[in-house]
């Protein structure tokens, strides 16, 4: 088996078509089948299924894919390892971060690592944490900001470095705990703070499947014993904080993402009365990031020096107590 091979395979498997995977390799078409049929042979299946032009992966091909796509990046992040040795002249950093971290502190912790490490390129992928959970899993990804606790077990480090409480997002001046039809009245909250249950019967606007928030606020109503109503879902961070400064529902974000948006209001997220009286914050109102790799694959230079650069931002905005509202560090000197 061969790497060349198992690149021409994922190529097709990813395109579906022999003629397009060629191009894309900028090989030519009957080299690249040529080589498909010897992989099939060296492994005795048949990979593809080719049944009138349409091509499709057998259960061979299906359980091939992951393992050849981590098999490449792996060889791939070998590669960069080596070149750099040479004093972190050169490499890449893939990063995964959900939506939240991109849209606040991040940005200042990749110019912090940009302006010391120049030649190093940065590659980062936006998402909810279980997505990001999965390919780092599958090898697509070095490391990843994601939220704690993982689900199942995957064979990841974790290190958690922040904690960030959540609240409930309505528009400026609304009060997020009146009846329905009401959310845009201009009403001051008879409360400075809001329970899961008075999120029973209000519209919510809900992120699409993969986002580690979605679930955590489904879960909290259900413990509550309701299920939450929605008024729309499918959203990414920005598209769920334009719906709601719209006035089509609430919704449950880290309280970090309103920063910058005078068309919003926070409104701090409790279990119970009893526990906002006492400084309380019961399961899903708050939520552990963590830093995460894969267990089986050493981090390369690059990456151990962009987890050094973080962790050193974060120490000293938490010193200097610059970080966003609503976000606590968990890394200390």
């Amino acid at each position: 088996m061969q790497l060349q091979q198992l690149a021409y395979f994922v190529a097709v498997a990813e395109v579906r078509h022999f003629t397009q995977a060629a191009e894309l390799l900028r090989v030519a078409q009957p080299s690249l089948s040529k080589q498909i049929r010897a992989l099939e042979s060296e492994l005795n299946v048949s990979l593809f299924s080719r049944a009138r032009g349409n091509i499709t992966l057998t259960p061979a091909g299906e359980a091939l894919l992951p393992l050849a796509k981590r098999i490449l990046a792996d060889v791939d992040t070998a590669r960069l390892e080596v070149q750099e040795l040479a004093g972190l002249k050169r490499g890449r950093v893939r990063l995964g971060a959900t939506p939240s971290l991109c849209a606040g502190l991040l940005a200042d912790v990749l110019r912090r690592f940009h302006d010391a490490y120049p030649g190093i390129q940065l590659l980062v992928e936006e998402g909810g944490s279980r997505d990001l959970v999965r390919e780092l899993t599958r090898g697509s990804l070095d490391m990843a900001l994601v939220i704690l606790p993982l689900q199942g077990d995957p064979p990841l480090d974790t290190t958690p470095i922040l904690r960030e409480f959540l609240v409930v997002a309505s528009p400026t001046g609304a009060d997020p705990a009146v009846p329905e039809g009401s959310l845009k009245a201009a009403q001051l909250p008879r409360r400075s703070y809001l329970r899961i249950e008075d999120l029973r019967n209000r519209p919510l606007v809900m992120f699409r499947p993969g986002y580690d928030l979605r679930e955590a606020t489904i879960s909290a109503c259900r413990a509550a014993g309701f299920e939450p109503r929605f008024a729309v879902e499918g959203g990414e961070m920005d598209a769920v904080l334009r719906f709601v400064e719209v006035g089509l529902g609430i919704a449950v974000v880290p309280s970090m993402v309103l920063a910058g948006r005078p068309g919003l209001r926070g409104t701090p997220l409790v279990l119970a009365d009893d526990e906002a009286r006492r400084g309380r914050h019961g399961p899903g109102l708050l939520r552990t990031i963590a830093l995460a790799h894969r267990k089986d694959v050493e981090l390369t230079h690059a990456a151990r020096a962009f987890q050094d650069t973080l962790e050193t931002f974060l120490v000293e905005a938490g010193l200097a107590g610059s970080l966003p509202p609503g976000v606590e560090t968990l890394v200390h000197d």
